[in-house]
């Protein structure tokens, strides 16, 4: 398929409702997610698609470019440059998660983008710091890490306080011997405490996090 054609699938889908409830959380499409990895799965790999697709702009476009790609035939700059443009969360989201963490470049992004001045850069170098705690801690300081969260989180921005708040439950849940100074930032900084969690989710307050988590573990 060329990219008009695609764009054009993309337009036969928009739903007004999709995009309304979309964005509430920020983001500007209005296509349903599971139609839009049934498009994806049609297309499979095209990683040329997927670059044409990136370049449009369109954000739905940019979630379907993400899907087909080949994460490792990305350059470090070409992640860089893609991912200062992914203002949307959910291309941000998906572009962290589903591209950068596989590629060969990720931990030498992760160490640039962890201390960005742009908050929404660094979100995403914190994400794959937290990716780092869960499965290859060794090498991290956790307890630098552990300082700059009880310093910085608080007053953090969203984007950046959530992914902050994310690597400081991760520390908590899989590090013991960190789990009471994790558990005591939590408590004390408050950050999302009240944040509405439906019933049968764990709440994102790190001290709940936690707790549940490691007795959900502790049960297994």
């Amino acid at each position: 398929m060329t990219v008009a054609e695609v764009m054009a699938e993309l337009a036969a889908l928009e739903d007004p409702k999709a995009r309304a409830v979309n964005e509430r959380h920020g983001d500007d499409h209005g296509v349903n997610l599971g139609k839009l990895r049934a498009v994806a799965k049609r297309l499979k790999t095209q990683q040329e698609l997927s670059r044409e697709l990136w370049a449009t702009g369109d954000t739905a476009a940019r979630l379907l470019s993400l899907l087909i790609c080949r994460p490792k035939a990305f350059a470090r700059d070409e992640l860089d440059t893609m991912l200062r443009e992914a203002r949307a969360p959910k291309v941000h989201d998906w572009l962290v998660n589903y591209v950068v963490k596989k590629s060969p470049h990720a931990e030498e992004l992760r160490v640039a983008w962890f201390a960005d001045p742009d908050p929404v850069v660094a979100s995403a170098g914190w994400a794959l710091t937290t990716e780092r705690v869960a499965k290859q801690p060794a090498g991290l300081d956790l307890p630098g890490l552990l300082d700059t969260i009880e310093a910085e989180m608080k007053g953090a921005p969203d984007r950046l306080q959530w992914a902050m708040n994310h690597c400081l439950a991760q520390i908590g849940i899989d590090h013991p011997e960190h789990r009471a100074r994790a558990l005591d930032i939590g408590e004390r900084l408050e950050v999302l405490k009240d944040y509405p969690t439906p019933p049968g989710c764990t709440s994102p307050f790190a001290p709940t996090w936690i707790t549940e988590i490691v007795r959900r573990q502790q049960a297994a």
